[in-house]
C-alpha cells in the first residue's frame, strides 16, 4: 500500500480539502500531520504554487519533499505582477535590485544548472528578460554582461 502522491499546493497555505484530502484520505496517514509538514516547509513561498511530494508508507509514515516554483514565479512575486510584457523588448512591466534577484537565485539555487549565486543569479536574470523586468533600471542582458565583468561580485558573493 505504500506509495507516493504529488500535488501542487499553495505555500504556506495547504489544508485538508481539495487537493490534498483526496488524495491522502484512503491513505495510512494523519492527514492534518501531512498538511501541518507542509504549510511549516512552503511558508516561504507564501501563496506561490509548489510541487510537493508525499511519500507514505503502510505504517503511517511519511517524508514530504518541495519543490521550488518556476522561476518566473518567483519573479512575479517578488516584483509584484501577475503577467510578463507582451513585448518584453520595449515595455517593461517592473524594475529589480541586486538584492531581490540574489534573493530568487539563492532560493532556486537547487534546481539551477550555476555552481554559485553570480551565475545563479545570471540564469535569473535570462528569465527577467523575457519577462520585460529590469534589473537596477537596466536590461537583463546588460546586467549578466556587468556581472562578467565583475560589477557585482560583491552583491552576488557567496553568504
Amino acid at each position: 500500500m505504500a506509495g507516493t502522491i504529488e500535488v501542487l499546493v499553495a505555500g504556506g497555505e495547504a489544508d485538508p480539502g481539495p487537493p490534498l484530502g483526496p488524495e491522502l484520505g484512503p491513505t495510512p496517514v494523519d492527514v492534518q500531520a501531512v498538511v501541518q509538514e507542509i504549510n511549516e516547509e512552503t511558508d516561504a513561498f507564501d501563496g506561490m504554487e509548489v510541487p510537493v511530494t508525499i511519500d507514505y508508507e503502510d505504517d503511517g509514515s511519511f517524508t514530504i519533499e518541495v519543490g521550488v516554483p518556476p522561476t518566473a514565479e518567483l519573479i512575479k512575486d517578488e516584483a509584484g505582477f501577475d503577467t510578463g510584457s507582451g513585448e518584453p523588448q520595449e515595455n517593461f512591466v517592473a524594475d529589480l535590485s541586486i538584492d531581490q534577484i540574489k534573493k530568487i537565485a539563492e532560493q532556486k539555487s537547487s534546481d539551477l544548472l550555476a555552481y554559485d549565486t553570480k551565475n545563479a543569479a545570471k540564469e535569473v536574470a535570462g528569465t527577467c528578460v523575457t519577462l520585460g523586468v529590469t534589473i537596477d533600471g537596466e536590461d537583463g542582458r546588460t546586467f549578466k554582461q556587468r556581472v562578467d565583468g565583475g560589477d557585482y561580485d560583491d552583491q552576488l558573493a557567496e553568504a
